[in-house]
């Protein structure tokens, strides 16, 4: 009975061990919590980058020989931000975006453009966001008037992802975005500049259709535009990438729409039932053997 005691106790106290190890990590990661995240933005000395010295990671560049994705290169980004108002040069509110009619609620807030509202970990200086800070537009929808369009059988990945017409496929998607010897890694949440069926560019060979402004073929959140150094009508490269290409940097920090965060709210829920069934075990190994007198309280 002993020798089970111990075997139990034992492994009780080597997941306990485990646990507690994570979470001491977890701790020291900037998407741990919104309030510690929030602390520390709060904490950055002007809450900008104009105020704070913001964190530097070193050029991470995804394979640059045959990759599934090639590179469009030489494009024209421009900038927008989650909650931005209409204006003559830009007449779409994203408030909203193709995909989300409460884009701007299920963010957040409104993403401040203004570095010297923004904090060194790329994000507003008022609020932690809900969702990934780094999202980006491009000019094509998969959905049209809640239907699959017919050319969405040109994206690659259009087989192993589609499950029912009407609901986008392409929303999400992450890419690479270089701008010198920096890349940023950010998910396609909205549609545009301008253009909503540019498949021509955004999946075959061809240049960005829109004209307007200098003929744009992205849009960048203010985390992307921080992050890369970049001015609005800088050129950048972009591609897709897969998730086994991006490496660790603050895009893989914050919200419920980023897989990296999900996936250790996912580890953290399936270590906790596991303690729970060892305590489980323990309490009906006592009932069975009695020696209640020997319990862990």
């Amino acid at each position: 009975m002993e020798t089970h005691w111990k075997r139990l106790t034992s492994v009780l106290f080597a997941a306990l061990l485990m646990t507690a190890g994570r979470e001491a990590w977890a701790q020291t990661s900037p998407s741990v919590s919104s309030a510690s995240a929030l602390s520390g933005a709060r904490q950055a000395n002007g809450q900008g980058f104009q105020g704070g010295v913001p964190k530097v990671f070193a050029p991470t560049m995804p394979r640059v020989s045959y990759t599934l994705y090639p590179w469009k290169t030489d494009i024209v980004a421009t900038v927008f931000w989650v909650g931005e108002e209409p204006t003559e040069k830009n007449p779409t509110t994203n408030t909203k975006s193709a995909w989300d009619p409460q884009w701007k609620i299920n963010f957040g807030g409104y993403d401040d453009p203004d570095p010297t509202k923004r904090t060194s970990n790329f994000i507003p200086a008022n609020f932690v966001p809900k969702q990934n800070p780094f999202y980006i537009a491009l000019p094509y929808n998969d959905v049209e008037s809640g239907n699959t369009r017919p050319d969405a059988q040109r994206i690659p990945w259009f087989k192993q992802r589609f499950r029912t017409k009407g609901k986008s496929v392409v929303r999400g998607q992450w890419l690479a975005i270089r701008y010198g010897n920096r890349v940023c890694y950010a998910q396609w949440e909205d549609v545009g500049p301008f253009e909503i069926d540019d498949v021509d560019y955004v999946f075959g060979p061809s240049r960005p259709r829109n004209s307007k402004n200098n003929g744009a073929g992205i849009d960048i959140s203010p985390a992307v535009r921080d992050y890369l150094g970049l001015k609005a009508g800088g050129k950048v490269d972009w591609r897709f990438v897969d998730l086994n290409e991006i490496p660790d940097g603050p895009w893989r920090w914050f919200g419920t729409n980023n897989p990296f965060t999900t996936a250790k709210s996912t580890e953290k829920q399936q270590i906790q039932n596991r303690l729970e069934e060892l305590r489980r075990m323990r309490d009906e190994y006592f009932r069975q053997n009695g020696n209640s007198g020997l319990r862990v309280r």
